[in-house]
């Protein structure tokens, strides 16, 4: 019965992103939600829907923490965005009674933009008047939660409250006919938002070796205005398969490992994709990966590389990604279990 259960949800959501052809530009704020922050799964273009057994399963797949290898789990992770944008992250997850009642998880970011010089339109020779330096911000802190229920099927969930101050303004209070817009009375109007919002996420071992289905709703909130103009958060459907492909070939020794994951992407503002990833792993210490993405943004060139080295616990994972005209994008995380 959880069988046929998770077909026919697999297969409505993923029907779901149909209903809406028409060509999505600019529907969609709070866009550093879409930015990949792990290095594991950047490196690997972000296939990751159907990857388990770490906390940083939360950014991509909230059901892939309910397997924690570990009764904890903690990640950090670091990179320089474009244009210098800081980003810090995190996951943590930990199991109670090995499992049985599920597996909580923590995760934050917080972006750093920089400083910025403000203006002001003046009737003066300059046209302007400086109002000073202002520093926007974002931050999303979440708590998730994943449970298996049964050998095959898992679940998970993630909510997040998404703040993004964008500094402020002054406006006039009202428009008068006639009167200069220097000589109305003015405001300080502050352009800071924040709201909630939720992931969920499936994953179905279909018990052919390691073949693994898995899917994702990712960033589904209620609609945020800024004035009179409304977006939603950059709402995205993942739908994924992986497996690792050595298991074709019992006579290879169990200290290899080569997952291949693919991910098909439908997100709220922009075309879809397909990203695909491999991960090589030699006896749980050393792991070389690569990934692709067939349609990049931001002038990226759709490849990244990484590898990663964990033993006695700790790890640390780094990644790639070559763009054409920002700077490459170098991705650190950090990880402890025990």
């Amino acid at each position: 019965m959880t069988r046929y259960i998770v077909i026919a949800f697999l297969i409505c959501v993923m029907a779901a992103p149909g209903l809406h052809s028409q060509e999505k530009l600019a529907q969609t704020g709070f866009q550093f939600l879409s930015v990949g922050v792990d290095a594991r799964a950047t490196a690997m273009g972000e296939a990751f829907t159907t990857l388990e057994r770490t906390s940083a399963a939360l950014f991509y797949n909230p059901a892939g923490i309910a397997r924690l290898n570990s009764t904890v789990d903690v990640r950090v992770n670091q990179h320089t965005w474009i244009a210098d944008i800081q980003y810090i992250s995190g996951t943590a997850a930990m199991k109670f009674f090995d499992g049985r009642y599920g597996v909580i998880g923590l995760s934050y970011l917080v972006l750093d933009y920089g400083e910025f010089l403000g203006t002001r339109v003046a009737d003066n020779e300059q046209g302007f008047i400086d109002t000073g330096t202002f520093k926007p911000t974002a931050t999303a802190v979440g708590l998730g939660y994943g449970i298996e229920l049964s050998e095959s099927f898992s679940v998970g969930g993630h909510v997040k409250y998404v703040y993004q101050s964008l500094g402020g303004s002054v406006v006039p209070i009202e428009f008068i006919p006639g009167v200069d817009p220097d000589d109305l009375e003015t405001a300080e109007q502050d352009y800071s938002m924040g709201v909630l919002a939720f992931d969920f996420g499936t994953r179905y071992v279909t018990g052919f070796r390691s073949l693994v289905f898995g899917m994702s709703i990712r960033n589904f909130s209620q609609e945020v205005t800024y004035e009179r103009e409304g977006f939603q958060l950059p709402l995205t459907f993942r739908f994924g398969v992986s497996m690792d492909v050595l298991d074709l070939f019992p006579a290879m020794p169990e200290s290899h490992k080569l997952y291949l994951s693919v991910d098909a992407s439908h997100p709220r503002s922009g075309s879809e994709y397909v990203s695909f990833g491999g991960e090589y792993i030699f006896m749980d210490m050393v792991a070389i990966r690569g990934g692709y993405t067939t349609n990049p943004v931001n002038d990226a060139s759709g490849a990244a590389f990484g590898f990663g080295i964990s033993q006695f616990g700790v790890g640390l994972d780094y990644s790639y990604a070559p763009y054409a005209v920002f700077n490459d994008i170098h991705r650190l995380s950090v990880h402890l279990t025990f």
